[in-house]
């Protein structure tokens, strides 16, 4: 396994593969106005094996498309929606993000929860953009500075591994120069990286470092992991995810 497959490994059964939860997708749902609306076309992309596409499809009258790039998530995921009895309404594809099969304009929404770090905010949205309806609805979380200034340490790690990372004013500014509307905005609170989000991988290490025979790489990923974790348990008042909703202007 490269590196990549170890950290799909590693992430594969937990109930979430980035920081996040139920309320707050739930609370996202409340800001971008959907509701109310019915026969919805949602994509969630960069899915992973589903926490949010099992609550959009729950919470909202809405067909949701969920996209990753991973097989393994996909698999657990169509699992998961099978035991929810939601097969009527998710439908998983496999598909890179900055490759999208969608047609011009056929979105009501796009949701992507912690996952367009992998093609970078602006060009995340960017790129989604021509997807949505004109009103459509762009929900998405990032990793976000919530200070103008930070320790040294946090700033050289986070730089290091998403050199976009930035300020809620600065990715609001952005939204409105590739034609949004800002409509709401939120931090995730630290109980969603702690508990929702650590604790599980931190519960899946000896099993995951048995499985890979403690091979040096798998033993890398959980030294990089438990890094993380101690920076978020030392500096979570200077980053988190912000979670942006948006509408799309007509062009």
């Amino acid at each position: 396994m490269d590196d990549l497959d170890l950290l799909v490994e590693l992430h594969r059964t937990t109930a979430r593969q980035g920081p996040g939860g139920e309320a707050e997708t739930c609370l996202a749902i409340t800001l971008s106005g959907l509701s109310d609306r019915q026969d919805l076309k949602i994509a969630d992309i960069g899915c992973g094996n589903g926490a949010a596409s099992i609550t959009l499809a729950k919470t909202l009258a809405a067909e949701v498309t969920a996209v990753d790039l991973m097989p393994a998530f996909l698999q657990e995921l169509d699992a998961r929606v099978m035991a929810e009895g939601l097969s009527g309404q998710i439908t998983s594809l496999e598909a890179a993000m900055d490759a999208l099969p969608f047609q011009p304009s056929s979105l009501d929404a796009i949701w992507s929860e912690g996952a367009i770090y992998n093609i970078g905010f602006g060009a995340g949205i960017r790129r989604w953009r021509p997807y949505l309806k004109p009103g459509g609805i762009l929900a998405v979380s990032d990793l976000t500075w919530l200070t103008k200034a930070r320790p040294a340490e946090l700033q050289e790690h986070w730089a290091g591994e998403y050199p976009e990372v930035d300020t809620a004013a600065a990715r609001i500014a952005l939204l409105e120069a590739e034609g949004y509307a800002p409509i709401g905005y939120f931090t995730l609170p630290e109980h969603c990286w702690l508990e929702n989000y650590y604790a599980p991988l931190q519960r899946r290490f000896g099993a995951f470092l048995e499985a890979q025979a403690n091979r040096p790489a798998a033993q890398a990923v959980v030294a990089a992991v438990q890094l993380e974790i101690s920076l978020c348990r030392r500096y979570s008042a200077y980053v988190s995810y912000g979670f942006y909703l948006a509408r799309k202007l007509s062009d």
